[in-house]
């Protein structure tokens, strides 16, 4: 099993264990933050990113560099909201309901909405992702959550 599986398989082992006994409460924004350091860990080394060009990314510390734009790629695509190689925003609308804290989900829903052409007018995920995650961030910058 090669380390992407591996961590992804943890993420929904933790995932399936926080839904399994937390029935009807939303995650947290910090909880949301812990489940996604799983992906942010094997996504990081797969792009040759370092902390200091990713760590900041929620707080709008956003590098226009191809090794970050494909990061936030590779987040996107482990959370399932790219389908053929492009980002699906249903699938976004989808994950939001089922894996975002309560508070944020009408936050983010709007974000989404706001910013489902974005990616249209890139034909690569890498900058569809990036430009889709600055517009969010920009939609509404203190609701935007990214690992």
């Amino acid at each position: 099993m090669n380390m992407q599986k591996v961590h992804l398989f943890w993420f929904f082992i933790v995932l399936i264990d926080f839904l399994l006994f937390n029935i009807g409460f939303a995650m947290t924004r910090q909880q949301f933050k812990n489940s996604g350091k799983l992906l942010k860990k094997s996504c990081m080394p797969k792009n040759d990113v370092t902390e200091e060009q990713v760590g900041e990314i929620e707080q709008g510390k956003f590098i226009e560099d191809r090794n970050v734009m494909c990061y936030i790629a590779c987040i996107y695509t482990m959370s399932q909201v790219v389908k053929n190689n492009k980002i699906n925003y249903e699938a976004v609308m989808k994950q939001v309901d089922m894996l975002f804290p309560s508070e944020l989900k009408e936050p983010a829903k709007a974000a989404a909405a706001n910013c489902k052409d974005v990616s249209k007018k890139h034909k690569d995920l890498c900058e569809a992702a990036y430009w889709t995650a600055k517009c969010m961030y920009d939609f509404d910058p203190k609701s935007f959550i990214f690992p």
